[in-house]
């Protein structure tokens, strides 16, 4: 039963993934705001990390290149989970609001979600899911 609904789900993610890795590079204020001040080249690394979300993306789409981009992918968004939580223990304002626990709290639980879904995605895992044999 999974595998009808992995491709729908690789396309799914990997519109998320394209579509974030363009508003690093077109829009990254919001994204250098978050970059804990430990990161060096905060400018350097947005724009590192907007290319890496794209190629991700059109990796997700190539049967050859399917797997590596997933592997990529979750590693990706465990680099990435420091600056979720700078982001919510600094309580910093993007476009001058700050957002509440009510979206910092979800945001990072979902974060090991995340990295299993590029993995399952990309047909790296199927865990928890077995297919038939």
């Amino acid at each position: 039963m999974s595998e009808r609904f992995r491709p729908a789900l690789r396309w799914l993610l990997a519109l998320a993934y394209g579509y974030a890795g363009y508003s690093h590079l077109v829009r990254p204020a919001p994204f250098l705001a978050i970059t804990p001040p430990w990161v060096p080249a905060p400018g350097l690394i947005v724009a590192a990390t907007g290319v890496a979300e794209i190629a991700g993306a059109i990796g997700l789409m190539i049967p050859w290149a399917r797997k590596a981009a997933g592997w990529g992918l979750a590693l990706y968004a465990l680099c990435v989970w420091p600056a979720n939580f700078h982001h919510a223990f600094a309580n910093i304002a993007i476009g001058g609001e700050r957002l509440n626990w009510w979206y910092h709290g979800p945001r990072l639980a979902a974060q090991p979600l995340i990295i299993w879904w590029a993995l399952w995605a990309s047909g790296a895992t199927d865990w928890p899911f077995r297919r038939s044999a």
